[in-house]
């Protein structure tokens, strides 16, 4: 590396644009006495696998999102999985899923038979695109995944309008996007069902924990069944599922744990404030961003009456033909040299890519997992993802803010604009972008 001991840039020798301690400005979840007294109210009577808090939980989050069912599951794989099973994916079906999404959104079809088809991203939503839908529905479809992803809400009218065509369900995975809105109707309740993880690392944080939202008492029953096997009683009305009554059909056991329940419903309590500061603070940095050339904001309009959810895993858009072609792995390599800890090109990878969804023989078939159960080659439909196999070079995560302190915000956005003003110091040194950016599975701390 040549150094430019001319540069303002702290990677080649100036000084940080970061340089105090952030405090609690990432700090989440927010613990506080609240919570810790109802995790011991649990402990100590030794109700941890019982479902009492569960189904209170569960009466706060019907209430919270105004839909008519709410189930607590163990983590958000398990809710998606039931969401699945709940909308009747079986054997020989095909699931449609964005390719841009952490695994979870899709590979439970796996376990009910089902294979997965993958349709392209919005390249500003970063959501399952509309318009790539219609043309991979097959008769043997049955199911839509929508994934908000990184809080941005998907484009839901054009997708239900499809599904509506087409007798589909539409199953949203609201695992990145808790509190967002849509149109003024809040996530998880637009489609037939809401799935979502809240685990320690989401917005709405309650240790290891999903649930699933319906207004659809068959879909919410099916789930029940599925694995829930002591809710799977009497009050079961489907005259399809009492026969089997007493064991789970999918023989899981997926009940949530009732610390997560207790502090789940003090965080429930508080978290639409707490999302009213993220939302506060995260606008506050794109503000502060506002016409700097290459870097563009991955948020909702501002006069929308659409919302941001919990801005999980936040992601900026990049656009390297305003920085000279400056490569984003350069630019972010930059960014970090000037404090931030967080500034990562690319996101998750594109799931049709991985051997997972190619060769792999998960459950012994004799042949790949994804067409054991399908009569063509399902692979073979793997194109026209342009988007998603190129979103890599175009977007790059950010700092997470939890808390409104402009001023500690505003170092953070300094470094941003400071590599962005002195992009030309770093184009005689830069690698170029490396052949995979991202990562299969994306959580990580955000500081």
């Amino acid at each position: 590396m040549t150094t430019n001991n001319k540069s303002q840039l702290a990677l080649l020798g100036g000084p940080k644009a970061v340089t105090e301690h952030p405090g609690d400005l990432f700090t989440w979840p927010i613990i506080t006495k609240e919570d810790e007294e109802a995790a011991l109210e649990v402990l100590r009577r030794g109700a941890m696998s019982g479902t009492d808090v569960t189904k209170q939980f569960e009466a706060d989050f019907r209430e919270w999102l105004q839909v008519e069912y709410a189930l607590g599951f163990n983590n958000g794989t398990a809710s998606l999985q039931a969401a699945m099973y709940g909308c009747g994916v079986g054997i020989g079906d095909e699931v449609i899923c964005p390719s841009i999404t952490y695994w979870a959104s899709g590979v439970p079809a796996y376990s009910l038979g089902a294979t997965l088809v993958f349709a392209d991203i919005d390249h500003v939503t970063l959501c399952l695109d509309p318009k790539d839908i219609e043309h991979r529905i097959s008769e043997r479809t049955k199911a839509i995944v929508v994934v908000h992803y990184f809080g941005y809400p998907a484009d839901m009218d054009p997708i239900m309008d499809i599904a509506n065509k087409y007798n589909l369900k539409v199953i949203e995975d609201v695992s990145h996007a808790h509190g967002g809105i849509y149109k003024g109707r809040p996530l998880g309740t637009i489609g037939h069902a809401g799935a979502m993880s809240m685990m320690a690392g989401k917005s709405l944080a309650v240790g290891e924990a999903g649930m699933l939202v319906t207004s659809d008492g068959n879909i919410y029953e099916r789930a029940i069944a599925f694995g829930h096997y002591e809710r799977f009683n009497e009050e079961i009305r489907s005259d399809a599922l009492r026969p089997f009554m007493g064991l789970p059909l999918g023989g899981q056991k997926y009940r949530m744990h009732q610390l997560s329940s207790a502090v789940g419903r003090v965080q429930l309590r508080h978290y639409e404030a707490r999302l009213a500061e993220i939302r506060r603070a995260m606008n506050c940095f794109w503000d502060l961003l506002e016409g700097i050339p290459g870097l563009k904001a991955h948020r909702t309009e501002k006069e929308s009456d659409s919302l941001m959810g919990g801005w999980y895993a936040a992601h900026g858009h990049y656009v390297p033909e305003e920085l000279g072609g400056l490569s984003v792995y350069r630019f972010c390599e930059a960014v970090r040299a000037e404090g931030v800890g967080d500034c990562s090109p690319g996101c998750n990878l594109p799931l049709h890519t991985h051997r997972l969804f190619q060769d792999a023989d998960v459950y012994g078939h004799g042949r790949p997992t994804r067409i054991a159960h399908s009569s063509t080659d399902i692979r073979e439909q793997d194109t026209g993802l342009s988007v998603s196999e190129g979103i890599a070079a175009r977007v790059y995560s950010i700092p997470w803010f939890k808390h409104y302190n402009p001023e500690s915000i505003e170092q953070y956005a300094l470094a941003f604009r400071k590599v962005a003003a002195n992009y030309k110091d770093l184009l005689e040194d830069d690698p170029g972008n490396p052949p995979a950016m991202g990562g299969w599975n994306m959580f990580k701390a955000h500081t």
